[in-house]
């Protein structure tokens, strides 16, 4: 084994938005660093650069969003309802997904830094505009925002992970690709460096301090279905094939402490005939987050969720889970021409599995695998079950209702009696599993005495006890940029001291 000489203070596993945030704070308070990315570069960024790179913070109006897109026009600003997101709104959405499981302190920390993270994240080069078309529909000339998403990072996950890796470089922080790192340098001391192999030679590189960030364990199936139970190693990856719980392991390996909902993910309703793995450039494509305006329909031809219970940002996180418990694992949307201009440019690609009709008889004729005679039924019951006169409006929470259905829709239930009709294929995308180890408030790894690991810290998918049950959209890549910062930062103060 190669012994390496360079001397860093701190060595950040993972290439993703945690990871590079992590280096970036670490660089800022006088730590040399090195990045390990376990990807090639051109696959760099871990699930971040799959992300569709919306971020959740609490914002105080107009004027935040303003300064943060910086490019907005006059006629943009007049037509945009921008509203607020406080921290109130932010925290009750976080207690009632997570039904008040999430680690309170944590939870605090990414709410109350969650501002000034996304502003210290423009300043290092991350650029953001408005999530129009997304998160907001033009509805009488003008938009309105809900769901408490507003901005996204120009360039969506790919755009992210490109602004931090060139402030990175440009800072002189060192980024290895190719870099596979197996285990950490442990002693009673602590930790103190990483065993890596590089372009397949294995070394070790020494530290002051090692920051974990690089992942879940979503795209290694064993574990998948050890962990979130049977069934599960049919789920599609949403993200990167490299996140196969190397962190997770190596962690638990030294004594870590298993932290939070290792049952539960954030899985998302997916293409059925998707990529096995998530594939820059083309993944986007395979979302199907427009069952809002839709019936959600399973083998059996019949409807299995409220697709109206709230916005899409709060409820697409664990509908995937639903889907895949469907039999064959997969369900159909079901769309009329009424809500077709609702739907976001991933329905409209070559990557969507859909079929149209111009009768619901001929649509059921085409939905692979669906008992026809049960979704004659039930979009006959569904039609005579909807309050007609409660006036449809996608951009809040309408009340236009079914009565007397054994599984209600909520809101934006509209009648499906206008041809063209359109329904789209669907499976369960996993994005990354909640369950993860435990950390202090300052980011450090817990043992499973309740002990920190001296010079271990971590952040990202890797941190358990943030996210229980279900998860605010949007609020996964801030949780990453708030706590890599935070671990950079004392990683540094820990290594340089």
């Amino acid at each position: 084994m190669k012994q390496n000489q360079d001397n860093y203070d701190v060595i950040v596993v993972g290439g993703g938005n945690a990871a590079l945030c992590a280096a970036l704070s670490a660089q800022e308070n006088d730590a040399k660093v090195l990045v390990l990315e376990k990807a090639p570069e051109e696959e760099r960024g871990g699930n971040s650069a799959f992300a569709g790179a919306y971020m959740r913070f609490v914002y105080d109006g107009a004027e935040d969003i303003i300064a943060l897109a910086g490019d907005l026009s006059e006629e943009e600003i007049a037509i945009s309802d921008f509203g607020t997101y406080s921290e109130e709104q932010f925290f009750d959405d976080m207690t009632r997904l997570t039904q008040n499981r999430t680690d309170p302190d944590l939870c605090e920390i990414l709410v109350k830094n969650s501002k000034e993270t996304v502003r210290w994240m423009n300043r290092n080069g991350v650029k953001f505009i408005p999530t129009y078309g997304r998160n907001a529909f033009k509805i009488n000339g003008r938009f309105k925002f809900w769901g408490g998403v507003t901005m996204v990072v120009r360039g969506g996950g790919q755009g992210l992970i490109e602004s931090l890796s060139k402030t990175a470089e440009k800072n002189g922080i060192d980024i290895k690709y190719n870099a596979w790192v197996r285990d950490l340098v442990h002693s009673d001391a602590g930790v103190t460096g990483v065993v890596v192999k590089i372009e397949g030679v294995t070394q070790t590189i020494n530290a002051g301090a090692v920051v974990l960030a690089c992942g879940s364990f979503e795209a290694n199936p064993e574990w998948r279905t050890r962990y979130l139970g049977r069934g599960w190693e049919s789920a599609k990856v949403r993200g990167s094939k490299f996140n196969t719980a190397d962190g997770l392991e190596m962690a638990l390996r030294i004594g870590a402490q298993a932290y939070g909902n290792w049952s539960g993910c954030h899985a998302a309703s997916w293409d059925r005939y998707a990529t096995e793995f998530g594939q820059h450039g083309v993944s986007p494509n395979f979302t199907r987050h427009g069952y809002p305006f839709a019936i959600v329909i399973n083998a059996d031809g019949k409807r299995f969720l409220d697709e109206g219970e709230d916005f899409r940002n709060y409820t697409y996180a664990k509908y995937g889970r639903l889907v895949l418990e469907q039999p064959g694992h997969f369900a159909w949307q079901v769309f009329d021409s009424k809500v077709l201009n609702l739907l976001y440019d991933a329905y409209r690609t070559k990557y969507v599995t859909k079929v149209t009709a111009n009768t619901i008889e001929e649509l059921a004729e085409k939905m692979e695998g669906v008992n026809k005679t049960e979704f004659l039924k039930t979009v006959k019951e569904f039609n005579a079950a909807v309050k007609a006169d409660v006036p449809f409006d996608p951009n809040s929470k309408d009340g236009r209702c079914t009565v007397g259905l054994e599984i209600p829709k909520s809101n934006w239930a509209n009648l499906i009696d206008t041809p063209p009709y359109e329904a789209c294929a669907v499976t369960c995308g996993i994005t990354f599993a909640f369950g993860g180890i435990r950390i202090t408030n300052e980011a450090e790894v817990l043992n499973t005495l309740h002990q920190p690991i001296r010079g271990l810290f971590a952040a990202g998918e890797m941190v358990g006890g943030i996210f229980h049950y279900n998860y605010p959209g949007a609020s996964g890549l801030t949780s990453g940029a708030v706590f890599g910062k935070i671990a950079g930062h004392s990683a540094a103060v820990y290594a340089v001291a």
